[in-house]
Order: structure tokens, then C-alpha cells, then sequence
């Protein structure tokens, strides 16, 4: 894996973007509940989306590279579309589901619905992004493409 970080400036400015916003996320994290949760580290969800920080790093960096006009950078974009339309829809529901479940599942366990005790786990909410948080993810992915490349002397 280190031959390809050290070869392949797109993917190192992608994880660059990944673990950037992950690091940001656990500062955020701290300045709103006051504590260090390391899981956000490695966590989904939250501020900056960090799957929308690396997919616009890495999009960002093949435009630099081989050119906005290629068709390396026509691919990355239609992929980093997907990406970024997931992040905002489909994970955010999922985090809703969890949410409502969250709230029926102590319920049905006392028995105000049903009888018989289950295992239950307490599911994750935060799986999606809402937009401030994927368009935050977007500029960050930007911003670090052009500086890092800018400072790896890989401009075209």
C-alpha cells in the first residue's frame, strides 16, 4: 500500500481528504458534547461528510492532473455524483429508520405493545449527512486536492 500512496498522488490526496474530515469530525464532535469520542474517528455521519471529502478530492485531483476535459475526470465525477446522492438520501433514511426504531423498540420490550422480552440493540442514527454537512465534505475534498497537489509540486 505505501508504494501506491507514494506513486499515485490521486489516491494519496483522497485519503488525505478521508482522514482530514474524519479528524475535523472528532474536533466538531468535541466542541459540541464537550468530550473525546476517538469512534468518531472511524465513525459514518456527522460534520464534514467525510465519504463527500474524499470523492471530491480524488475527483478533483484527476481534473488537476489529466485534465477537466478527460475522461478519467468525466468518470470520477459521474462515481463521486453517486457517492454524494447516497450520503444525502439513502444513508440519511437508513439513519431515520434507526431513529424511529430507537424509539417503538423500549416500548414493545416493557410490554405496552407486545409481551415477550427480545434482544435488543441499540441502533445507530447517524449514517447519513444532511446538505450542509456533504457540501462541507465537498469543499474540503477541493481544498485539499489543490493545496496538496499545489505543495507536491504536481500542477500541470
Amino acid at each position: 500500500m505505501g508504494h501506491i500512496l507514494s506513486y499515485n498522488p490521486v489516491i494519496t490526496v483522497g485519503f488525505f481528504g478521508l482522514f482530514i474530515a474524519q479528524i475535523i469530525k472528532l474536533i466538531v464532535s468535541l466542541i459540541s458534547s464537550g468530550r473525546m469520542d476517538f469512534r468518531r474517528l472511524v465513525d459514518t455521519g456527522g460534520m464534514p461528510s467525510s465519504h463527500t471529502s474524499f470523492v471530491s478530492s480524488v475527483t478533483t485531483s484527476i481534473g488537476i492532473i489529466e485534465g477537466f476535459h478527460s475522461t478519467m475526470f468525466a468518470v470520477a465525477l459521474c462515481f463521486s455524483v453517486i457517492v454524494v446522492y447516497d450520503a444525502t438520501n439513502l444513508r440519511r433514511s437508513a439513519g431515520y429508520h434507526a431513529q424511529w426504531l430507537n424509539r417503538i423498540v423500549p416500548d414493545l420490550l416493557q410490554g405496552k405493545i407486545i409481551k415477550e422480552k427480545f434482544d435488543y440493540k441499540v441502533l445507530r442514527e447517524l449514517l447519513g449527512h444532511n446538505p450542509v454537512e456533504v457540501f462541507v465534505g465537498g469543499v474540503l475534498g477541493v481544498l485539499i486536492a489543490v493545496l496538496t497537489l499545489y505543495f507536491l509540486n504536481i500542477y500541470p
